[in-house]
Protein backbone atom coordinates (compact mmCIF):
# COMPACT_ATOMS: atom_id res chain seq x y z
CA UNK A 1 0.00 0.00 0.00
CA UNK A 2 1.33 3.26 -1.21
CA UNK A 3 1.12 6.11 1.38
CA UNK A 4 -0.18 8.31 -2.11
CA UNK A 5 -1.91 6.80 -4.57
CA UNK A 6 -0.68 6.88 -8.17
CA UNK A 7 -2.80 6.82 -11.47
CA UNK A 8 -6.22 6.71 -11.44
CA UNK A 9 -8.76 5.68 -8.72
CA UNK A 10 -10.28 2.06 -9.70
CA UNK A 11 -13.79 3.05 -8.41
CA UNK A 12 -15.24 6.03 -8.06
CA UNK A 13 -18.45 6.73 -6.60
CA UNK A 14 -20.76 10.48 -7.83
CA UNK A 15 -23.27 12.09 -6.16
CA UNK A 16 -24.44 14.00 -9.45
CA UNK A 17 -26.15 16.89 -7.92
CA UNK A 18 -27.81 20.41 -9.35
CA UNK A 19 -29.65 18.97 -12.60
CA UNK A 20 -32.60 21.01 -11.03
CA UNK A 21 -30.84 23.96 -10.14
CA UNK A 22 -29.26 24.26 -13.65
CA UNK A 23 -32.70 24.12 -15.08
CA UNK A 24 -34.25 26.62 -12.88
CA UNK A 25 -31.52 29.12 -14.07
CA UNK A 26 -32.36 29.29 -17.29
CA UNK A 27 -35.94 29.15 -16.87
CA UNK A 28 -36.21 25.31 -17.78
CA UNK A 29 -38.38 22.94 -16.50
CA UNK A 30 -36.39 20.36 -14.11
CA UNK A 31 -36.59 17.36 -16.02
CA UNK A 32 -35.08 19.50 -18.39
CA UNK A 33 -32.08 19.67 -16.38
CA UNK A 34 -32.32 16.05 -16.01
CA UNK A 35 -31.87 15.28 -19.99
CA UNK A 36 -28.81 17.24 -19.83
CA UNK A 37 -27.65 15.16 -16.75
CA UNK A 38 -27.94 12.13 -18.94
CA UNK A 39 -25.98 13.93 -21.19
CA UNK A 40 -23.20 14.85 -18.74
CA UNK A 41 -23.35 11.08 -17.51
CA UNK A 42 -22.65 10.11 -21.11
CA UNK A 43 -19.65 12.13 -20.99
CA UNK A 44 -18.23 10.97 -17.62
CA UNK A 45 -18.86 7.24 -18.35
CA UNK A 46 -16.53 7.90 -21.89
CA UNK A 47 -14.35 9.71 -19.97
CA UNK A 48 -13.52 7.45 -17.13
CA UNK A 49 -13.25 4.07 -19.53
CA UNK A 50 -10.67 6.10 -21.50
CA UNK A 51 -8.77 6.97 -18.07
CA UNK A 52 -8.93 3.53 -17.03
CA UNK A 53 -11.09 3.53 -13.93
CA UNK A 54 -13.03 0.16 -12.94
CA UNK A 55 -16.14 1.08 -11.41
CA UNK A 56 -18.19 3.91 -11.70
CA UNK A 57 -21.02 4.25 -9.62
CA UNK A 58 -23.53 6.76 -9.45
CA UNK A 59 -26.42 8.04 -7.63
CA UNK A 60 -29.50 8.71 -10.13
CA UNK A 61 -32.71 8.21 -8.13
CA UNK A 62 -32.53 8.31 -3.98
CA UNK A 63 -35.86 6.16 -2.59
CA UNK A 64 -36.16 9.56 -0.98
CA UNK A 65 -36.54 11.68 -4.21
CA UNK A 66 -39.89 9.82 -4.34
CA UNK A 67 -41.13 12.64 -2.61
CA UNK A 68 -40.60 15.19 -4.81
CA UNK A 69 -43.53 16.69 -7.40
CA UNK A 70 -45.33 13.87 -9.10
CA UNK A 71 -44.56 15.42 -12.71
CA UNK A 72 -40.88 15.75 -12.35
CA UNK A 73 -41.02 12.07 -10.85
CA UNK A 74 -42.65 10.91 -14.10
CA UNK A 75 -40.33 12.67 -15.98
CA UNK A 76 -37.23 10.82 -14.23
CA UNK A 77 -38.63 7.58 -14.72
CA UNK A 78 -39.54 8.25 -18.86
CA UNK A 79 -36.34 9.48 -19.19
CA UNK A 80 -34.75 6.45 -17.29
CA UNK A 81 -36.55 4.12 -20.17
CA UNK A 82 -35.73 6.12 -22.98
CA UNK A 83 -32.40 6.65 -22.04
CA UNK A 84 -31.79 2.82 -21.69
CA UNK A 85 -32.73 2.30 -25.16
CA UNK A 86 -30.48 4.86 -26.26
CA UNK A 87 -27.18 3.99 -24.32
CA UNK A 88 -26.96 0.39 -23.60
CA UNK A 89 -26.28 -0.57 -27.05
CA UNK A 90 -23.18 1.68 -26.83
CA UNK A 91 -22.40 0.52 -23.41
CA UNK A 92 -22.43 -3.02 -24.93
CA UNK A 93 -19.78 -2.05 -27.44
CA UNK A 94 -17.83 -0.08 -25.12
CA UNK A 95 -17.47 -3.05 -22.80
CA UNK A 96 -18.76 -1.70 -20.10
CA UNK A 97 -20.97 -3.93 -17.45
CA UNK A 98 -24.29 -1.92 -16.24
CA UNK A 99 -25.20 -2.51 -13.05
CA UNK A 100 -29.01 -1.50 -11.43
CA UNK A 101 -28.77 -0.83 -7.82
CA UNK A 102 -31.66 -0.42 -5.20
CA UNK A 103 -35.13 -1.71 -4.68
CA UNK A 104 -37.32 -2.56 -7.71
CA UNK A 105 -40.24 -3.21 -5.84
CA UNK A 106 -41.78 -0.10 -5.76
CA UNK A 107 -41.01 0.33 -9.91
CA UNK A 108 -43.17 -0.26 -13.04
CA UNK A 109 -43.26 -4.03 -14.51
CA UNK A 110 -41.83 -1.66 -17.41
CA UNK A 111 -39.15 -0.42 -15.79
CA UNK A 112 -37.97 -3.66 -14.12
CA UNK A 113 -38.08 -5.33 -17.20
CA UNK A 114 -35.90 -2.63 -19.14
CA UNK A 115 -33.49 -2.71 -15.94
CA UNK A 116 -32.88 -6.70 -16.54
CA UNK A 117 -32.76 -6.68 -19.90
CA UNK A 118 -30.33 -3.73 -19.50
CA UNK A 119 -27.66 -5.82 -16.92
CA UNK A 120 -28.29 -8.89 -19.40
CA UNK A 121 -27.15 -7.57 -22.40
CA UNK A 122 -23.86 -5.84 -20.91
CA UNK A 123 -22.95 -8.92 -18.31
CA UNK A 124 -20.52 -10.00 -20.21
CA UNK A 125 -18.19 -6.64 -20.42
CA UNK A 126 -15.06 -6.32 -18.54
CA UNK A 127 -13.28 -3.05 -19.51
CA UNK A 128 -16.01 -1.19 -16.57
CA UNK A 129 -18.48 -1.40 -14.10
CA UNK A 130 -21.30 1.17 -14.44
CA UNK A 131 -23.27 0.91 -11.33
CA UNK A 132 -26.72 2.88 -11.28
CA UNK A 133 -28.15 3.41 -7.93
CA UNK A 134 -31.85 4.06 -8.81
CA UNK A 135 -34.37 3.69 -5.73
CA UNK A 136 -31.18 3.45 -3.78
CA UNK A 137 -30.27 4.49 -0.34
CA UNK A 138 -27.25 3.67 2.14
CA UNK A 139 -29.93 2.89 5.10
CA UNK A 140 -31.98 0.51 3.31
CA UNK A 141 -28.56 -0.76 1.68
CA UNK A 142 -27.36 -1.99 5.10
CA UNK A 143 -30.76 -2.74 7.03
CA UNK A 144 -31.62 -4.83 3.57
CA UNK A 145 -28.17 -6.78 3.92
CA UNK A 146 -28.71 -7.54 8.09
CA UNK A 147 -32.09 -8.82 7.19
CA UNK A 148 -30.66 -11.33 4.51
CA UNK A 149 -28.33 -12.36 7.11
CA UNK A 150 -31.14 -13.05 9.64
CA UNK A 151 -33.28 -14.54 7.44
CA UNK A 152 -30.67 -16.86 6.60
CA UNK A 153 -29.21 -17.34 10.34
CA UNK A 154 -25.73 -15.90 9.40
CA UNK A 155 -24.32 -14.08 12.14
CA UNK A 156 -24.05 -10.45 11.53
CA UNK A 157 -20.64 -9.29 11.51
CA UNK A 158 -18.28 -6.90 9.67
CA UNK A 159 -17.24 -8.93 6.53
CA UNK A 160 -20.53 -11.21 6.74
CA UNK A 161 -22.44 -7.45 6.30
CA UNK A 162 -19.93 -6.81 3.71
CA UNK A 163 -20.41 -9.48 0.98
CA UNK A 164 -24.69 -8.86 2.00
CA UNK A 165 -24.31 -5.19 0.58
CA UNK A 166 -25.27 -4.36 -2.89
CA UNK A 167 -22.42 -3.46 -4.12
CA UNK A 168 -20.37 -6.73 -2.61
CA UNK A 169 -20.04 -7.21 -6.43
CA UNK A 170 -17.07 -4.31 -6.69
CA UNK A 171 -14.38 -2.91 -4.29
CA UNK A 172 -15.63 0.19 -2.08
CA UNK A 173 -15.31 3.38 -3.81
CA UNK A 174 -11.26 4.96 -3.42
CA UNK A 175 -13.14 8.66 -4.46
CA UNK A 176 -16.37 10.05 -3.22
CA UNK A 177 -17.41 13.46 -5.95
CA UNK A 178 -20.67 15.33 -4.89
CA UNK A 179 -21.44 17.55 -7.56
CA UNK A 180 -23.53 21.44 -7.07
CA UNK A 181 -22.09 22.70 -4.07
CA UNK A 182 -23.13 20.76 -1.07
CA UNK A 183 -20.94 18.92 1.05
CA UNK A 184 -23.22 16.03 2.32
CA UNK A 185 -23.51 12.40 1.75
CA UNK A 186 -27.35 12.42 0.91
CA UNK A 187 -27.72 8.82 2.41
CA UNK A 188 -25.42 7.43 -0.71
CA UNK A 189 -22.87 4.48 0.23
CA UNK A 190 -23.07 5.11 3.49
CA UNK A 191 -21.29 1.63 4.19
CA UNK A 192 -19.13 1.40 1.16
CA UNK A 193 -17.69 4.99 1.82
CA UNK A 194 -15.90 4.06 4.90
CA UNK A 195 -12.71 5.21 3.75
CA UNK A 196 -13.54 6.80 0.22
CA UNK A 197 -11.86 10.32 -0.50
CA UNK A 198 -14.25 13.05 -0.63
CA UNK A 199 -14.59 15.66 -3.25
CA UNK A 200 -17.19 18.59 -3.18
CA UNK A 201 -17.25 20.70 -6.46
CA UNK A 202 -19.16 23.63 -6.71
CA UNK A 203 -20.09 22.71 -10.53
CA UNK A 204 -23.48 22.08 -11.09
CA UNK A 205 -24.13 18.00 -12.52
CA UNK A 206 -24.69 19.32 -16.01
CA UNK A 207 -21.66 21.24 -16.09
CA UNK A 208 -19.15 18.81 -15.00
CA UNK A 209 -17.08 18.20 -18.14
CA UNK A 210 -13.93 15.83 -18.52
CA UNK A 211 -11.61 18.85 -16.75
CA UNK A 212 -13.67 18.70 -13.92
CA UNK A 213 -13.13 14.85 -13.63
CA UNK A 214 -9.69 15.17 -14.39
CA UNK A 215 -9.45 18.03 -11.18
CA UNK A 216 -11.35 15.46 -8.68
CA UNK A 217 -8.09 12.38 -9.69
CA UNK A 218 -6.20 15.09 -9.36
CA UNK A 219 -6.70 15.84 -5.88
CA UNK A 220 -7.20 12.21 -5.14
CA UNK A 221 -3.70 11.98 -6.30
CA UNK A 222 -2.09 14.13 -3.21
CA UNK A 223 -4.15 12.03 -0.86
CA UNK A 224 -2.37 10.25 2.08
CA UNK A 225 -4.59 6.77 2.34
CA UNK A 226 -3.90 5.51 5.86
CA UNK A 227 -6.36 3.18 6.48
CA UNK A 228 -5.65 4.00 10.47
CA UNK A 229 -2.06 3.15 9.78
CA UNK A 230 0.39 6.11 10.42
CA UNK A 231 2.57 7.84 7.55
CA UNK A 232 5.73 6.15 8.95
CA UNK A 233 4.73 2.81 8.85
CA UNK A 234 2.92 3.13 5.29
CA UNK A 235 6.32 4.73 4.30
CA UNK A 236 8.56 2.04 5.82
CA UNK A 237 6.87 -0.78 3.94
CA UNK A 238 6.68 0.90 0.73
CA UNK A 239 10.48 1.20 1.58
CA UNK A 240 10.27 -3.08 2.70
CA UNK A 241 8.30 -3.57 -1.13
CA UNK A 242 10.85 -1.17 -3.19
CA UNK A 243 14.01 -3.17 -1.48
CA UNK A 244 12.74 -6.49 -1.56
Amino acid sequence: MSSKPTGVPHHIAIVMDGNGRWATRRFLPRVAGHKQGVESLRRCVKACVDRGVGVLTVFAFSSENWNRPVEEVTGLMELMVGALGREVPKLRADGVQLHFVGERGGLSEKMVASLVQAEASTALNTRMVLNICFNYGGRWDIARAAAQLALRGEPLTEASLDRAMALAHVPDPDLFIRTGGEQRLSNFLLWQSAYAELFFSDKLWPEFDEAALDEAIGVFQTRERRFGKTSAQLNAGLHERQTA
